[in-house]
């Protein structure tokens, strides 16, 4: 994988693209006046990591770039901020001050949906697996302005961790959590999210497993949540009580109540 800058970059940027080529295990390239088509050519490398002034960007390939946005998950924060109620945070149990494991993070969506509803009183820990993914959004939750001061504190307040879910689980005491939460990628994807498409080359793919379900519960003070495919089987193969979807979406929750 090649690392390298935006065009004009800064000192800090320079510095930053370095340190993350070190810290992933990439070839750090300065930029020049290459343009990125061209350093990917030379360097005979599709996988490229850029680091500007908007954040970090991944490309791989033909797939579009990955970058940290808070998407759907800044539309949801909004309307808690108005008072009204949001699915996941409801069959969750979820009240402020409340710890939450977010095993899944991805694009950490959710667990910024989780932060702001539990407050500075509360605790919001997000698991990744994937490196690229995890530097991607761990500088993003950093750095990134929504313009809005409150919904920007709960960004920085998640603490993501570059570990399997598995591995954390198997060391956590017992009932140290109040919510364990899982968001895999779906075993019947939704191809219709054109959001999703770049997260799919750099996310962790593989199924969860029954022994992690079963870790979670041992963890879990009040509820396990796992979001899914309304229609999919993880619901039952993992033990979960299926939400009722509403018949517009495609998503739904299980839930396993401590």
């Amino acid at each position: 994988m090649i690392v390298t800058t935006s065009g004009k970059p800064t000192e800090a940027q320079i510095a930053k693209a370095a340190a993350l080529a070190g810290e992933l295990g990439g070839r750090f390239v300065r930029r020049g006046n290459e343009t990125l088509a061209g350093i990917r050519r030379k360097q005979a490398d599709d996988k490229l990591l850029v680091a500007g002034p908007e954040g970090i960007r991944f490309y791989d390939g033909d797939e579009p770039a990955l970058y940290f946005h808070p998407s759907m998950a800044f539309v949801r924060v909004k309307r808690l901020r108005g008072g009204e109620r949001d699915p996941m945070i409801e069959i969750s149990g979820c009240e402020p001050g409340d710890s939450v494991l977010d095993c899944t993070a991805g694009l950490a969506s959710d667990a910024i949906v989780f932060s702001y509803a539990v407050g500075g009183g509360g605790a919001v820990t997000a698991l990744e697996s994937e490196a690229v993914l995890h530097a991607v959004v761990k500088d993003g939750l950093q750095t990134y302005d929504t313009g809005l001061p409150d919904v920007d504190e709960a960004l920085r307040r998640i603490v993501l961790l570059r570990t399997h879910h598995l591995d954390a689980l198997a060391c956590m005491p017992e009932r140290s959590a109040d919510i364990v939460y899982f968001d895999p990628m779906f075993r019947r994807p939704l191809h219709d999210s054109s959001a999703l498409e770049p997260l799919r080359t750099a996310a962790n793919a593989e199924p969860l497993t029954v022994e992690a379900i079963a870790h979670a519960r041992r963890v879990a003070r009040k509820t396990v949540v796992l979001k899914e495919h309304r229609d999919s089987g993880e619901f039952d193969r993992l033990g979960f009580e299926r939400a009722r979807p509403k018949n517009t979406t495609k998503i739904t929750y299980g839930v396993i109540r401590i």
